[in-house]
């Protein structure tokens, strides 16, 4: 099941977009900036900020979310947000006793799909533990041949038997990431990936993102999310043609 944990986020963030955005039109220094910036006026001016789409400021504040219950696929999609930084659990390092997996809604609605799609992952732990263990087994007594200790030989031949055997893992395997993108990147990718038209799993971790944002700076993300809630659907003839159901979710 997917997890979304807001880990850390820059305190006073709002005020400090509302300090650098000030500066931008100021003729005051640095340390006098935040002179007279009390709640009332940091919702104001970030409001008049975001309406203009003056987003550079915001760039100073940043989020960093702890993900599991995600699939491979999804954080496939999720590093091609380049401006960001990732730590993703290593199949390289971690060795899969055994695995866990995202079953998608539409497989788990479908009988026959759904026992197909477990019997595959209960076939691939079986595949990646026999690879494993003759892997090991070729590793180890190549290691003794040279000379290492038995247990010198053994942690090498365990980490390089795993890092060959983990190719047999499918999209669906599980993974825990820690990531961390500053305010605009995230606006950006909540409208990527909050669109109906976004693949269904990385469009419910936008949303739980999105909610765990709000919480904490409402008015930096009072109109986030996909480009339709906030104008027409930039689509075309790809429209989802939920623009309504959409809107209410986002903005009701």
């Amino acid at each position: 099941m997917l997890r979304v944990e807001l880990l850390r986020y820059t305190p006073d963030g709002e005020k400090l977009i509302a300090s650098a955005a000030k500066l931008c039109y100021s003729p005051i220094g640095v340390s006098q900036i935040e002179e007279g910036l009390d709640e009332a006026k940091v919702e104001t001016f970030l409001s008049h900020l975001m309406d203009m789409g003056h987003e550079s400021p915001i760039e100073h504040v940043s989020f960093t979310f702890g993900v599991e219950g995600v699939s491979r696929t999804l954080t496939h999609q999720l590093v091609r947000h380049r401006i960001a930084s990732y730590s993703q659990q290593s199949q390289r390092y971690v060795k899969l006793n055994q695995f866990e997996y995202i079953l998608p809604p539409s497989i788990e609605k479908n009988p026959k799909a759904r026992e197909i799609f477990i019997k595959a992952m209960e076939e691939d732990q079986k595949y990646y533990d026999e690879i494993t263990d003759l892997l090991f087994n070729d590793y180890y007594n190549g290691y003794l041949e040279d000379g290492l200790s038995e247990k010198e030989a053994k942690r090498k031949a365990e980490k390089e038997a795993i890092e060959d055997a983990r190719y047999i893992f499918p999209n669906a395997c599980e993974t825990k990431i820690v990531f961390t993108m500053n305010a605009r990147s995230l606006l950006n990718f909540f409208k990527i990936r909050s669109c109906e038209r976004a693949q269904w799993e990385i469009r419910d971790l936008a949303f739980q993102m999105l909610m765990e944002v709000k919480k904490v700076y409402p008015t930096l993300f009072n109109n986030a999310g996909p480009n339709c809630i906030n104008g027409p659907c930039p689509e075309g003839v790809m429209t989802c043609g939920k623009i309504s159901e959409v809107r209410k979710k986002y903005k009701g």
